[in-house]
């Protein structure tokens, strides 16, 4: 579980702190940057690559956004690669050999990159220990959790949810929801009384 004190809860936040961002809707009346219902399904799909179930994480994308894959070959195969490894550290030799001939080896032969990738991948078999092999750092639990980040980032572009910077009206209601908590527990701070002008008053 990560820690949750000094640090802040971002609302699109993928590690299970969707309680925190309800709670925070309730009382402030922001509307967070996406739907707690999506920030459901984007959880569900990481665990299941954290959790090396490739196949099922690439089952519930195609169900949420069944365009996304077809649109994006290159994530597309960052998963059929990464199932492949899940093949290899498991020992399926045969599979992981017939997978990525009938899957990956067409992706390779159209781009050059894919098919370095492809190629470190295939030359673990050749270990009798892949995790201490040259290539061992695709078996690392970095290489999922970087899949899953590149999983995240495409369905929230997909869904035109990726803003870096809060409107306007969420960040006012922002302001007055923590000026309401400070003003109960008798805080002192620079207070904003005019919104509109930004004015601050700093008794």
């Amino acid at each position: 579980m990560p820690r949750r004190s000094g640090k802040k809860i971002k609302l699109d936040n993928t590690e299970g702190f969707k309680e925190a961002a309800e709670k925070f809707q309730q009382e402030s009346g922001v509307i967070p940057s996406v739907e707690l219902n999506s920030l459901d399904d984007r959880i569900r799909i990481r665990d299941a690559i954290i959790n090396g179930r490739i196949q099922e994480a690439t089952s519930f994308i195609n169900q949420l956004h069944p365009e996304l894959l077809d649109n994006d070959r290159y994530l597309y195969f960052h998963l059929q690669q990464l199932h492949l490894i899940e093949l290899i550290r498991n020992n399926r030799v045969e599979e992981a050999l017939a997978f990525a001939q009938s899957h990956l080896s067409e992706a390779g032969e159209e781009d050059p990159s894919v098919l370095t990738e492809l190629e470190r991948t295939v030359a673990l078999l050749a270990f009798e220990d892949p995790i201490n092999s040259p290539f061992g750092d695709l078996l690392a639990p970095s290489h999922r959790q970087k899949i899953a980040s590149e999983v995240n980032a495409a369905i929230l572009k997909m869904e035109h949810q990726e803003s870096t910077a809060p409107k306007i009206n969420s960040l006012l209601r922002l302001i007055l929801w923590a000026q309401e908590k400070l003003n109960k527990k008798n805080i002192k701070y620079p207070r904003m009384t005019d919104l509109s002008n930004a004015t601050i008053d700093e008794k």
